[in-house]
């Protein structure tokens, strides 16, 4: 599903106008980034959690030449579903 379906899909869901749907999706987008430049997680009820999480900076070696090289710390976000979000997920994997 692209954003143009989101948004649509969205817009007949809650009885707003596309446009309407749109600035509300883009908003909420804005805010749960400015929450992860800040370190925050953000958890969705009835779907799951977003965390910041944090990796130490470290040395990675390559095996065949031996040269050593410095990976910067780093920031990713990882999503964490709800129970009952992962049963649906997994049911539908064992469907295929």
């Amino acid at each position: 599903m692209n954003n143009k379906d989101f948004i649509t899909e969205l817009s007949k869901k809650t009885g707003l106008s596309q446009k309407d749907t749109q600035e509300a999706a883009s908003i909420l987008v804005k805010a749960m980034g400015k929450c992860f430049e800040d370190g925050h997680d953000v958890q969705i009820p009835q779907v799951g959690t977003f965390e910041v999480r944090k990796h130490k900076e470290r040395v990675l070696v390559n095996t065949t030449t031996h040269q050593k090289k410095l990976l910067p710390p780093q920031v990713t976000l990882h999503f964490v579903p709800e129970p009952a979000i992962q049963s649906q997920m997994t049911d539908k994997e064992d469907v295929k």
